[in-house]
């Protein structure tokens, strides 16, 4: 397993924080990343948060959790498949305890024990286990879920509650022989929290509902607090009080009755994580480090202050290839020359997810749900669609959004006004790719649907969610998966409009999801590339008369040092490939067809000379 290697950044974090969890007394801060490091923050003065210690995994960090008993251990949960037992010191540096190893997949979530000793791991197998964490024993199962498991909370006298994308709420006693208590929900369920006196627990839902339920699980109140997927809660200290954090980009305080008192709006913020302890909210971010709040008043405590330029998008502009970024910027990058230049579009100041152009007119969308348009230093941003936006296409004189609430949004390309809406899929529509008269599709229901925007056919399935899809002319198209393959189609449209799959060819290589794709050459011997959350960058040449070499066929092409996060075909030759490394490769297929690397840029050095361009200019 390769390690995520990331430029070093003092201030913080290189890439977004995906979880923070306040220790007991409010003195510390743990903040993990998709950089696969911890950092824990001397919280003493809020105002002034400092970095205390820097803890290393890896892959990306999902969850950590303070030890009850012993304000100095930490519990750290990881996509390298482990969870780190650390210590961390008022004086020197601190120290890994142990490792709980090998889990079998991805650990999303990890809590104490009332006992201090005892570790719950829960991970995207499904399984929640127990170990001894100082040991570092495993002393079996005390659960599982059809899905992945999102995450754990631990009450105050022992109940272990788990919840899954399989909408499985489970509450077990593992010092007991009762069975667990369950109760099922119509959509995932990602997040989950113990009131401090242990009488309640809080779920947050897909559906964008946070309900309070008894230790048994019966019912006491539900709240709709976001029309997009709920995603995280925490409970302030006194129970009357919980904080939510939801995809809609906002964060939501409720009281314990079930009325609104907040609703909190800040670009940087990704709520995928939140934290209260004394008075404090903390939560994630796509910048570089935590954000704080007065969970009173909402006001801003302190913040990060740099931010991160991780490329989630490309589109083509002429010469120009354009990135966007977490950043909300999109470096514009002249490909006609050698030279490493850009120049850099203020287009939005929340996350870019998406990008296509129309002539010189560029349309991003954000995680917080706007489509903006940008065109000669003018941008002009579409209503608030409820739900982050990864995919744009065209259909004809459309611009379609593809939301993670499964829908199809079609808006006017010069007002942005929305004049459609679909529900396309029932998971997130990850990707779009326009082809011939219709468009693609792909989500998390693991399915690839093809033709109008009302008429929709599914054309094939993967075993698991669908990351992207990628078109070459009217007829051919490839697809990612977390499945960890990629899947290569040809299809017709017949004469009723409904597009009609002919053959289909499977493919391996990545050793984990898959999360971009792209095609290039002639439809009748396409090129693949994908690159994978492994790191690689892999590719194929497609048969479509001999399909018995399709499983031993393929090559590692380069290898990044963090996983690959988007790519798009330049022209029948080239593609553009960016990871969160902060690398962008442009990969070209010769006239003997062969493919090598023919260019490496870095997205840092790029936004550098932005700024100075910038600045350049201004003087």
């Amino acid at each position: 397993m390769r390690t995520i290697s990331l430029p070093a950044n003092p201030t913080g974090h290189s890439a977004p924080v995906t979880h923070v969890a306040f220790s007991s007394d409010g003195r510390h801060l743990a903040s993990c990343s998709y950089d696969g490091s911890v950092l824990v923050w001397d919280t003493t003065v809020p105002a002034r948060p400092r970095i205390k210690a820097q803890l290393r995994h890896r892959r990306l960090v999902n969850a950590s959790a303070w030890n009850p008993v012993d304000s100095s251990l930490l519990a750290t949960a990881s996509a390298d498949k482990t969870a780190g037992i650390w210590r961390i010191s008022e004086e020197g540096p601190a120290k890994l305890v142990n490792v709980l190893a090998r889990h079998t997949d991805d650990i999303n979530s990890v809590a104490w024990m009332p006992d201090g000793e005892r570790l719950i791991c829960v991970s995207e197998d499904g399984r929640a286990t127990l170990w001894n964490a100082l040991a570092g024993t495993f002393l079996g199962e005390v659960g599982s879920h059809a899905a992945h498991c999102m995450m754990v909370s631990v009450s105050p006298g022992g109940l272990v509650a788990t919840v899954g994308e399989d909408g499985m709420v489970a509450v077990s006693d593992p010092d007991s022989e009762i069975p667990p208590a369950t109760r099922h929900y119509a959509s995932s369920v990602e997040g989950c929290a113990w009131s401090h006196d242990g009488k309640t627990l809080a779920i947050a839902c897909d559906d964008g509902s946070v309900s309070l339920l008894t230790g048994t699980l019966q019912p006491v109140l539900t709240v709709q607090v976001s029309e997009s997927a709920a995603r995280a809660v925490s409970w302030a200290d006194d129970d009357e009080t919980f904080a939510v954090g939801a995809y809609d980009g906002f964060l939501h305080v409720y009281s314990a009755r079930g009325t609104a008192l907040h609703k909190i709006y800040d670009a940087r913020v990704w709520p995928r994580s939140v934290s209260v302890v004394q008075g404090t909210l903390a939560a994630g971010s796509f910048w570089n480090a935590p954000h704080l709040l007065d969970l009173a008043s909402a006001a801003r405590i302190s913040g990060p202050d740099t931010p991160n330029h991780g490329t989630n998008a490309m589109a083509l502009m002429g010469d120009e290839l354009l990135l966007g970024c977490d950043s909300g910027s999109v470096l514009a990058v002249d490909l006609a020359t050698a030279h490493d230049t850009a120049r850099q579009l203020h287009v939005t100041e929340a996350p870019i997810l998406s990008l296509i152009t129309r002539g010189v007119t560029l349309y991003a969308g954000t995680y917080s749900g706007h489509v903006v348009r940008y065109e000669d230093g003018t941008t002009t941003s579409s209503q608030k669609i409820n739900a982050p936006i990864p995919s744009l296409c065209h259909d004809g004189e459309r611009i379609v959004a593809g939301t993670y609430n499964g829908e199809l949004v079609g808006l006017d390309p010069q007002t942005l006004n929305i004049t459609d809406r679909s529900a396309a899929h029932e998971g997130s529509v990850k990707s779009l790719a326009t082809s011939g008269s219709g468009f693609l599709s792909a989500a998390t229901d693991r399915t690839v649907a093809g033709g109008s925007f009302q008429e929709r056919t599914t054309l094939w399935e993967h075993g698991n969610l669908v990351n992207a899809v990628a078109a070459l002319g009217a007829h051919v198209a490839a697809s990612a998966s977390r499945d960890h393959t990629v899947k290569v189609g040809r299809f017709e449209t017949t004469e009723s409009g409904e597009q009609r799959l002919l053959d289909i060819q499977t493919l391996l290589g990545p050793d984990e999801s898959v999360k971009c794709v792209a095609l290039v050459g002639a439809p009748e011997a396409p090129f693949v590339l994908a690159g994978s959350y492994d790191f690689g960058l892999y590719a194929w040449h497609i048969d479509w008369r001999d399909n018995a070499r399709t499983l031993a066929s393929g090559q590692l092409l380069a290898e990044f040092t963090q996983g690959l996060s988007c790519m798009i075909a330049l022209d029948n030759s080239r593609v553009a490939v960016a990871g969160w490394d902060g690398r962008v490769l442009v990969v070209g297929q010769d006239a003997n067809g062969r493919v090598s690397v023919q260019r490496t840029m870095h997205v840092d050095e790029l936004a550098a000379a932005a700024r100075a361009a910038g600045r350049a200019v201004t003087a």
